[in-house]
């Protein structure tokens, strides 16, 4: 006597690819320009994001005034994850912008950083002391925290006094790789390149105060070539969760 297997099993397999099959229609793929302070928290945030929704995230990581340049010239990023609010402003007001999309994902911190232990004191009297040969900072005109830097030496009147001994990286991973590879003994980087969980994870620091600089808010954006993708709107609201917003602060970022 020959067995059937029951008429509900055969559609509860049926449902189950259906609805995989679904999931799968629904997965999209999102072209990300990221500020290149931003590399770690979003490689992280990605794995979750992927996990959570689906849709995969394709990173690029740059200087955000050169993403500028490359969006304006046609480059097929969706998302703009940039290191100010002033570059996502001006693309806004020229119409690359999905309207209504750009809000601050972060507010970042500067740090004066140097691979060796104990070389960098709390205060960054370290500065004043101009025993160094080497300070490397991001592109001012390209790079915000590379402007901030700028800006803080101006405002502890160190300036000239440096002038001689900047070394500029193009981004701010640049000039990270300036110190962390001994060809400066120190360099202006972004906290979270350092840091992790609450503390400095590799050599001496000095987090500088916010009123020494402007303030680094970080926007992102939904650009125009991103408008019909359900993927980058799932991205953007999936930076304002708690999960998102928890590595962020990880980091050293504020909210």
């Amino acid at each position: 006597m020959s067995m059937r297997a029951p008429r509900f099993a055969t559609l509860g397999v049926t449902a189950l690819f259906a609805a995989m099959a679904c999931t799968q229609a629904m997965a999209d793929e999102v072209q990300v320009a990221v500020a290149a302070n931003f590399t770690a928290p979003i490689q992280a945030i990605a794995k979750d994001f992927e996990k959570d929704t689906g849709h995969k995230l394709v990173a690029a990581f740059g200087a955000t005034g050169q993403f500028y340049t490359q969006i304006k010239n046609g480059a097929p990023f969706e998302v703009f994850l940039a290191a100010d609010d002033s570059i996502p402003v001006k693309l806004e007001k020229e119409g690359d912008t999905v309207a209504g999309s750009r809000f601050t994902y972060a507010v970042g911190t500067l740090a004066l950083w140097s691979a060796k232990e104990g070389y960098v004191d709390a205060k960054g009297e370290v500065l004043k002391k101009n025993d160094y040969k080497h300070l490397s900072i991001a592109n001012p005109k390209a790079a915000p925290y590379g402007l901030a830097a700028t800006q803080v030496l101006d405002k502890l009147k160190l300036t000239d006094a440096t002038r001689s001994k900047l070394v500029e990286g193009q981004n701010i991973t640049q000039a990270f790789q300036f110190v962390s590879t001994g060809n400066a003994e120190l360099g202006f980087v972004a906290l979270s390149q350092i840091y992790q969980n609450g503390k400095v994870t590799s050599g001496s620091a000095w987090i500088v105060p916010a009123e020494l600089h402007d303030p680094i808010k970080q926007d992102a954006v939904i650009l125009t070539k991103g408008k019909d993708n359900p993927a980058a709107k799932a991205l953007m609201d999936y930076l304002k969760g708690p999960k998102a917003t928890a590595i962020i602060k990880s980091y050293g970022y504020e909210l």
